[in-house]
């Protein structure tokens, strides 16, 4: 198989310990610390910087007997849907050769779904692990916010994004999910609920008196033969003992505006870092920080993540704080009431992970709108702050088609169960 570019640093990591993991290899994306080993965030920003520490998701790899095998390509600091934004070049999908491998954490999808690695972590800020996990044909869990560690992300929203694993089955993500989850003294997010279950075991595939919801408002507009495949896995399911109801999720139209809002404006605040003289490319001095500060960002930064940017800081400046964010922040509080109440008639919700098979390299570079409106049926999750899985369940025209399901707060385990009936 031709290069995929599915990494930006080859760089083995072995473990010493005896663990669970133990013989397995681990693809870690690159925006998660690795002591010694460049972290680019896919941003010539960090082209060269080299953490010196591990981030606690490695230390619990490394723990538990994995031999970490490199970083992986990524949309530029988890900017984009595609992992063509990346300073070091886009990925190529190798289940879909001449698509895209969905973003941001589209290396490691890649590396999973081509054999170059056993499993990988990845992250999803609004659908970054589940949209690769759906466009290569793997398996992506987003955990609930508080489960994982977050100590070692570089952040890009702080309030969305979760680390989660990326493998072949539900079994072997559950695997994995089980090493690097669990509360951490040094992120204070982490929530004592997100203690280390027994995820893996719950991987048994029986469905029978499981209550499926299912949302219009996920379905439609979807493409025709995303919608047959969704629809024959949600058959599957109902043959082998579940029931399916609908339910309606009517705030999910204002989800990815919001969103957006929300996204942007942390990252205006978290890349403000970024200066040239804490991280990043120096911009040089004359005496002018300002100019120096302009310069660093302008020759750092890549296109998408100047927008964002951009974006952000218009909707936390005077005077429009009140009408983009307050109310983005009203619309993902609705979001989040909207899936509590669907929880209490059934146990998951389903819906397609995108509603359209992956892109051809290239298509959406030019339309960002498309990019982002392509994560409508991922974000509302983040907002939410709920778990997520995505499940191949077949293909459209010979691409392949994911199959999302999402559970309470924490309920992992029903995720699991769910999902390995069909992966």
């Amino acid at each position: 198989m031709a290069d995929l570019n599915a990494f930006v640093t080859r760089e083995e990591i072995p473990s010493t310990e005896e663990g669970p993991l133990s013989g397995r290899t681990v693809a870690v994306k690159d925006n998660i610390s690795t002591e010694g080993v460049r972290t680019t965030c896919g941003s010539n920003m960090l082209a060269d910087y080299v953490p010196p520490y591990d981030a606690t998701v490695v230390e619990r790899l490394r723990e538990a007997g994995a031999t970490v095998v490199g970083k992986t390509n990524m949309d530029e600091f988890g900017m984009g849907t595609t992992t063509e934004t990346s300073a070091f070049g886009p990925t190529e999908n190798p289940a879909a050769p001449g698509r895209v491998p969905g973003g941001s954490s589209g290396g490691s999808a890649a590396a999973v779904a081509s054999g170059e690695a056993d499993l990988a972590l990845g992250t999803d800020t609004g659908g970054s692990i589940r949209c690769p996990a759906a466009f290569c044909g793997v398996v992506g869990i987003k955990p609930t916010y508080g489960l994982v560690s977050r100590y070692g992300l570089v952040a890009y929203a702080n309030s969305l994004e979760q680390i989660g694993p990326i493998a072949p089955t539900v079994e072997e993500a559950a695997e994995l999910l089980e090493v690097i989850s669990g509360p951490d003294d040094r992120d204070a997010t982490t929530r004592e609920e997100g203690g280390r279950a027994d995820y893996s075991g719950a991987a048994d595939g029986d469905v029978d008196g499981l209550d499926i919801g299912v949302a219009p408002e996920l379905v439609e507009g979807a493409d025709e033969g995303v919608v047959e495949a969704f629809r024959a896995a949600v058959d599957d399911l109902e043959s082998r003992g579940a029931t399916v109801h609908e339910v309606s999720l009517p705030s999910v139209e204002t989800a990815v505006q919001a969103y957006y809002v929300i996204a942007m404006s942390e990252a205006s605040s978290n890349l403000a870092r970024f200066d040239g003289v804490r991280y990043g490319v120096s911009g040089g001095y004359d005496g002018d920080w300002n100019e120096s500060f302009a310069a660093s960002r302008e020759e750092g930064f890549g296109a998408e993540v100047k927008r964002r940017i951009l974006l952000g800081t218009y909707a936390l400046s005077a005077g429009y704080h009140d009408r983009y964010y307050a109310k983005a922040q009203d619309a993902r509080a609705w979001v989040k009431r909207d899936f509590d109440e669907a929880f209490e008639d059934v146990d998951v919700v389903a819906s397609p992970t995108m509603p359209v098979p992956p892109f051809e390299m290239g298509e959406s570079l030019d339309d960002p709108l498309t990019m982002y409106l392509a994560d409508a049926n991922t974000v509302p999750i983040n907002l939410a702050d709920l778990p997520a899985i995505s499940v191949p369940v077949g293909e459209t025209d010979g691409l392949p088609v994911g199959l999302q399901l999402v559970a309470p707060a924490f309920d992992e385990r029903t995720l699991v169960r769910a999902g390995s009936a069909l992966a």
